[in-house]
C-alpha cells in the first residue's frame, strides 16, 4: 500500500490558525491553502475598508502562505471565493485579476451567510508544483 507523504506549512506573515488547521498542507505535489480572512497578522485585526481593502489583505496573506512552500501566484490552478454578500464580487473582482499574471486558476465565487469576524471576504487555493 503506498503512504502519501503530508507537509505542512506556518508563516508568521500569515495569520495563525484560529482553530485545528494548518495554514498549508501538500500531498501529491498539490498544496492546500486554508481559506484566509484580512486579518493583518501584525495586530490580528481585521482590516479597516471595504472589499476591496480586504481583498488586497486577504491576497497578501496567500502571498505569504505560498512564498513559505515555495511557490507563486503563478503556480495557483483553483481558488474559491466566499462573499459575505454576492453584490461585492465587482469590487473584489477587480483586485482579484491583479494578482494573476496571464492564465488565470480555475475559480468558484459563492456567497454564504456569514464568514468569521463578519469579514466580507475569504478565498482558498490550490497550488501545483
Amino acid at each position: 500500500m503506498k503512504t502519501l507523504m503530508k507537509k505542512v506549512f506556518f508563516t508568521e506573515k500569515a495569520p495563525a490558525a484560529i482553530g485545528p488547521y494548518s495554514q498549508a498542507a501538500e500531498a501529491g505535489g498539490m498544496v492546500f491553502l486554508s481559506g484566509q480572512i484580512p486579518v493583518d497578522p501584525s495586530t490580528g485585526n481585521v482590516v479597516e475598508g471595504g472589499v476591496k481593502e480586504q481583498t488586497v489583505r486577504v491576497f497578501e496573506n496567500i502571498k505569504a502562505v505560498l512564498d513559505e512552500a515555495g511557490l507563486a501566484f503563478s503556480d495557483v490552478v483553483k481558488t474559491t471565493v466566499f462573499l459575505a454578500d454576492m453584490s461585492l464580487f465587482g469590487e473584489m473582482n477587480e483586485v482579484y485579476a491583479g494578482y494573476f499574471d496571464g492564465d488565470f486558476p480555475a475559480r468558484s465565487a459563492v456567497a454564504v451567510k456569514a464568514l468569521p469576524k463578519n469579514v466580507m471576504v475569504e478565498i482558498e487555493c490550490v497550488a501545483a508544483r
